[in-house]
């Protein structure tokens, strides 16, 4: 039997994001009615943003998205979370190990995310994972970013460069991965 990549023992790959007000028992439930009703989980994000509970997770599931859709509906629904479900080519063991970490910090201002990541993709920076958060205080807001990423060229200095002479009020460092190869 040759099955499609998407599948896995004939069922398929699906990506669900849920999103609502944090509280007690979200994973737990959630996983549970995936479990109960014979999904295999993939790789997964799960995380608290400003009060709120994200999900992103991967899900092997035998049915249709209408199917996981009124599967988690009730789930949803009683957690007060929105719920998003995408068909999704699966790729599981096919990671990208990032080589680079760039680290921003600065006052908080709007455009500050996107004046960055431009400039580090134009640089050759494939970005894996962005985490943010805000500090400080309301009247004195600072903005943090913490990227990692795989550099496909040695201009990253360069990048850096002409993003301080760009935004000269923001700290930025770029520092190497070391990866042990077992």
């Amino acid at each position: 039997m040759n099955l499609d990549k998407t599948t896995v023992s004939g069922h398929k790959w699906f990506m669900l994001t849920l999103v609502g007000k944090d509280q007690i028992g979200i994973v737990a439930k959630v996983t549970t009615a995936l479990y109960e009703a014979g999904c295999n989980l993939g790789e997964a994000s799960m995380l608290r943003l400003g009060g709120n509970f994200t999900i992103m997770l991967m899900v092997n599931y035998e049915g249709s998205s209408q199917n996981l859709d009124k599967l988690l509906k009730p789930v949803a629904d009683n957690l007060q979370l929105h719920l998003h479900i995408d068909a999704i080519d699966g790729q599981l063991h096919q990671h990208q190990v990032p080589n680079v970490r760039v680290s921003v910090h600065g006052a908080d201002r709007a455009g500050i995310v996107a004046k960055v990541t431009t400039l580090l993709a134009e640089a050759g920076l494939n970005i894996l994972e962005l985490e943010s958060d805000v500090g400080g205080n309301e009247t004195k807001p600072f903005y943090i970013m913490q990227i990692e990423g795989i550099a496909t060229s040695d201009i990253l200095e360069t990048a850096l460069q002409a993003l301080l002479s760009k935004q000269p009020d923001l700290e930025v460092k770029i520092e190497p991965i070391e990866t042990m190869v077992m």
